[in-house]
């Protein structure tokens, strides 16, 4: 039995999230929560994008479809580019059945359990004992183990405020942060675009790129065939989501919204399954790709 929701939308939001994750990777809750949480708040179409893996999209499009959200299939894939940088690719609409993508991912996920026992290993230097354990005890597979688990232990145990744990600890430059070779980008759009879905650069803004350097990375995706970028996100200020929405149009990508969701946080500003409209009305959204009409969302609007 599901739980049940309201459904309720403010008004100016749109009902879309395509970007959230769920337990299967670094996500607080599982998928069923997740989904129930998405509908209360007003969404009608969610996409999961748990962090290279596929693993709960069947379980999260037949309970979407228990409960009347449209769902579509995503991942999250972590790509090091030139050489040293962490950029996130986000991959919907895909086919969570293509077994090169399933292949690859399972090789990504691999090296993440080392990872954290490096982490664990740096934070014991600054005087942080059992981080591993403590994260951990927020990591339901071993695979899926990451920095936001560390996370929640360092900000349960009083060791940083919440939303400061990386910026103190585990960002690149930080005592805790270990650097890892994820996917090369030509790859990671490859293996989207070869199960059926569109490419698309997650949270560009929280990578603190200058001008230039996003705008190369922006080229050399588009090179590989990636089509989309993140312009509503979490991670963006007003600000941000306008910056990129230009550069979207300036450079002829389809702009996806996305709350980023992992967990209830005061400081993230976007509700599950809901989110901002997107800042310019000549945007090429992402969600009329996807087969999402401007009437489908008007109805949702609240007056």
């Amino acid at each position: 039995m599901h739980s049940k929701v309201e459904n309720f939308i403010p008004a100016n939001m749109l009902p879309i999230d395509f970007h959230c994750h769920s337990t299967f990777s670094d996500g607080s809750y599982n998928v069923e929560k997740v989904m129930d949480m998405a509908k209360a708040n007003g969404g009608k179409y969610i996409a999961l994008t748990d962090h290279d893996t596929v693993i709960g999209v069947k379980k999260a499009r037949e309970y979407c479809q228990k409960i009347g959200l449209i769902f579509f299939a995503g991942v999250e894939i972590s790509v090091t580019w030139e050489k040293n940088n962490l950029v996130h690719i986000l991959g919907l609409n895909i086919d969570e059945n293509n077994q090169i993508l399933i292949d690859n991912l399972n090789k990504l996920r691999s090296n993440r359990y080392s990872r954290g026992q490096k982490i664990a290993e740096n934070l014991a230097k600054a005087g942080i004992p059992n981080a591993l354990e403590g994260a951990m005890k927020y990591c339901t597979n071993v695979e899926a183990l990451s920095r936001t688990h560390f996370l929640h232990f360092l900000v349960e145990g009083g060791y940083a405020k919440p939303g400061k744990a990386f910026e103190k600890y585990l960002a690149p430059g930080k005592i805790g942060y270990v650097p890892q070779v994820w996917a090369n980008l030509n790859d990671a759009v490859n293996w989207i675009t070869g199960s059926g879905g569109i490419a698309v650069i997650a949270h560009p803004s929280r990578y603190k790129f200058t001008r230039t350097k996003l705008l190369r990375l922006i080229d050399d995706f588009k090179q590989c065939g990636g089509r989309g970028i993140e312009v509503i996100s979490s991670s963006h200020s007003k600000e941000d989501s306008c910056n990129i929405a230009t550069i979207a149009n300036n450079h002829d990508l389809l702009c996806s919204i996305g709350s980023d969701f992992h967990t209830l946080e005061t400081f993230r500003t976007i509700r599950v399954g809901i989110n901002h409209p997107l800042p310019y009305d000549n945007c090429k959204a992402i969600y009329t790709e996807l087969g999402i009409r401007q009437n489908d969302l008007n109805i949702n609007l609240a007056d």
